[in-house]
């Protein structure tokens, strides 16, 4: 029953009404971390050619989505600065976390949440604070238990020594929860990390465990940055000699490199898209052109970037480590917007023979995709694993049958094209270990296949023929008449006669058995994937 004496200051009208002092206070808290609250900050992110977190945050997340946790946390500091200064110069402890949702407009609210986390560079370089580690571990255990996504934007220099209020409850922090929940998400949900700046120590650990390293040309990340370096006497350096993009890119550290802070967050939209299911609205190229993207001359190369392009719906090829293990293409695209993990040979590089870099590149993707639940499409023209004595150099057995253990082991749709070549171990390996553990393994017109390369297997299999020619042309004749007795053994249209690949098809179809493929393909048993984690490597 309302009391008529009692008067109620917030009956005035909206927009007018004065704020209780614990609502006030509240409010102004939460001020100190907005952007518009930190003019110099800004501006210094600014000058580097970079956002700032909440920017890059509000960016990823659909508008109004994103809601924060944490937010009014302050650096373990009290004991050496006042509280108003730390309210003032550390919000949020250096890290943003919170729930928001990605692509919901194209997927739905239920499929697009997902947990986000960001070291704030702007807040004590980003640097892994006594409560953001708390804040952390309070996050990654909602992760596992939701199930959702991870972002994670990982620019800063590693712990922090200055949080003198921990030292009573805290003397090394190695007993920390941190990187064990962090890498326990592994294989359980997508996680994307995005890095602009400076990456060291335990921000690059964290980062290191991601399933995808999207960063910027003016990125640098180390396990351990000059700091570190200088301490453990291994000489001084500057935060830009220690793990540059020239350097990371080429060894498979980073997996996309992007101009800025805008394209990694359009790239990690994009990345998180395949994982969160069809589109309804494509595009694609006028699948005949396929048929004469592959020469006639079966020893020029081409460009099988072309072909993806082609094949795949328009703008949906995502290719991840461009720059590492070049005899081997892998990324993500879309057939009729429904999603695929995508390996292929390159034969501009080593004429596609498979390297261990290449070969741990394929792995990894099919570790993705088993986790992620994504069907495998793999355009094959390779004359087999790289072979001799400065290859295995590189420990080439132990990685070329990485491919082997890990495609034996899959659970999702995995679909073989022979584009071209299709030689010895180096094929079965991009078949998912052979022609027939593929759904459906097809060729086009222009396969052709062999226990090795067909050159070689006259070399070795005709030398007593060959070298009892005298005359150099003879020989030569006689050579390429072997050559082409072997060439039309093994063109696609009789290995497909003797049953060793299911058809031969025109390339402009090729979408078609996909599709074909993938709605005959019975659905996997979740229960049954193989793969509990994916390599971080």
């Amino acid at each position: 029953m309302v009391n008529p004496n009692q008067t109620n200051e917030t009956n005035s009208e909206p927009g007018t009404e004065k704020l209780r002092p614990e609502l006030a206070e509240v409010i102004k808290r939460h001020s100190y971390g907005l952007d518009e609250n930190r003019p110099d900050a800004v501006a210094k992110r600014e000058k580097s050619n970079q956002r700032t977190a909440r920017t890059n945050i509000y960016d990823l997340c659909d508008d109004d989505s994103f809601i924060e946790y944490g937010a009014l946390t302050i650096a373990a500091q009290r004991q050496r600065r006042s509280v108003d200064d730390l309210i003032e110069r550390t919000p949020a402890d250096g890290l943003i976390t919170g729930v928001g949702t990605i692509n919901s407009n194209q997927f739905g609210e239920e499929k697009a949440r997902c947990f986000v986390m960001a070291y704030d560079y702007t807040v004590l370089a980003g640097t892994q604070g006594f409560f953001n580690h708390k804040k952390m571990d309070r996050m990654l255990k909602l992760a596992h238990e939701q199930h959702l996504p991870l972002v994670f934007f990982g620019e800063g220099g590693g712990g922090r020594p200055g949080d003198v209020d921990a030292t009573g409850v805290m003397i090394s922090g190695l007993d920390l929860s941190t990187f064990g929940l962090f890498g326990g998400l592994s294989g359980k949900v997508p996680m994307v990390g995005i890095l602009s700046g400076v990456c060291f120590a335990g921000n690059a650990a964290l980062m290191g465990c991601c399933d995808v390293i999207i960063a910027t040309k003016n990125s640098n990340i180390g396990m351990g940055g000059p700091v570190m370096i200088e301490g453990g006497g291994l000489g001084s350096f500057t935060p830009e000699e220690v793990g540059p993009m020239d350097v990371q890119t080429k060894n498979g550290v980073v997996d996309i490199l992007v101009e800025d802070d805008a394209e990694a967050v359009a790239v990690a939209r994009q990345y998180l898209s395949y994982f969160q299911g069809s589109t309804t609205e494509w595009q694609v190229k006028d699948q005949k052109a396929l048929r004469n993207l592959i020469p006639e001359n079966r020893r020029r190369v081409y460009n099988v970037r072309k072909v993806i392009e082609t094949l795949a719906d328009e703008g949906s090829f995502l290719e991840l480590r461009r720059d590492f293990g070049c005899g081997m293409i892998t990324g993500f695209i879309r057939i009729e917007g429904k999603p695929f993990g995508l390996i292929a040979n390159n034969c501009m590089h080593m004429g596609g023979a498979i390297e261990a870099e290449g070969a741990d590149k394929a792995a990894r993707l099919m570790q993705i995709c088993e986790a992620h639940g994504l069907p495998v499409l793999s355009l094959i023209d390779t004359p087999g694993f790289m072979v001799g004595p400065d290859i295995e150099e590189r420990a080439q057995v132990r990685h070329v049958c990485r491919m082997f253990v890990i495609g034996s082991h899959l659970t999702v749709p995995y679909f073989s094209v022979a584009l071209r070549r299709g030689y010895g171990l180096g094929a079965m390996a991009m078949a998912r270990g052979g022609f027939h553990e593929s759904f459906f393994t097809a060729a086009w017109p222009t396969g052709e296949f062999g226990a090795m390369g067909l050159e070689g297997a006259v070399k070795s299999g005709y030398r007593k023929e060959l070298n009892a020619v005298e005359d150099p042309q003879e020989r030569e004749a006689l050579y390429n008449k072997l050559v082409d007795q072997l060439y039309a053994r093994g063109k696609a249209v009789n290995m497909a006669s003797y049953l060793e690949i299911d058809s031969v098809i025109d390339p402009a179809d090729t979408r078609r058995w996909i599709l074909r493929g993938l709605k005959s393909a019975a659905a996997r048993d979740e229960a049954n994937a193989k793969h509990a984690y994916v390599d971080t490597w």
